[in-house]
């Protein structure tokens, strides 16, 4: 269980666990003999067989079509449907050629496509388990205007790891279960910067759903990149 640095309405924080809790699908695929299937990688060509590359070596379309009847190209018989096992990602120019020295840049597109802004991209770094806590920012949300407005992609259920922070946690759950309302959290020194779970990886904000029951609780933290917006006429 991953662990994540959070803090109450009252700006107190402890450090809990967080989790995906999939639900597995009900429907099972089989083998004709009822065995389990697996899933692998095959090699479906090599650069040397791409259809551009072919084009370029036959000079047009038609003289490769021309070319694949008389001396099947492309294939390479030796090597596509092999097994692959271990992958990694390269960078290559149009010609396909190797790139060592990347240059990464970030671009802002408005509505219509067009370039708004551009500028170097830089790797955000992991702020949910660091020395400032993830806060509550006091903006409440209903639960019937967030799924209006939001869609969210990921979900997270934050977990106790000891009895101390499963009345932290409850006590959270109870606070916003009775406000049948969402909150959303921010995370950085001020609490206002979006939530980023590893180095690089997507910017997200957070909204914290409580739910209880008797003496149980559920703490969920619904995560989004996307607003839904009305269509400007």
């Amino acid at each position: 269980m991953k662990s994540i640095n959070i803090a109450n309405e009252k700006d107190r924080d402890a450090v809990v666990g967080f989790e995906s809790n999939l639900q597995e699908s009900g429907v099972h695929y089989v083998l004709k003999k009822g065995g389990k299937p697996n899933n692998i990688k095959l090699l479906k060509n090599t650069l040397e067989n791409d259809t551009e590359a072919l084009i370029t070596r036959y000079g047009s379309l038609e003289g490769l079509g021309k070319a694949i009847i008389e001396e099947d190209p492309d294939i390479d018989i030796e090597k596509a449907g092999m097994i692959l096992q271990t992958l990694k990602s390269v960078y290559v120019d149009k010609k396909n050629d190797l790139i060592y020295n990347v240059h990464l840049e970030e671009i802002s597109k408005a509505p219509d496509g067009s370039e708004k802004d551009r500028k170097p991209y830089i790797a955000a770094e992991g702020n949910v388990n660091c020395e400032f806590p993830l806060k509550w920012t006091g903006k409440l949300i209903s639960k019937e205007e967030a799924v209006k407005k939001f869609v969210f992609s990921r979900k997270y259920q934050i977990k106790h790891v000891n009895s101390l922070t499963f009345d932290f946690l409850f006590d959270m759950a109870k606070s916003l279960d009775e406000k049948k309302s969402m909150m959303l959290i921010g995370g950085g020194a001020k609490g206002n910067a979006p939530l980023v779970f590893f180095h690089g990886g997507v910017s997200y904000r957070g909204f914290l759903e409580g739910r209880v029951k008797e003496s149980s609780y559920c703490l969920i933290l619904h995560l989004t990149n996307l607003e839904i917006k009305e269509i400007q006429a």
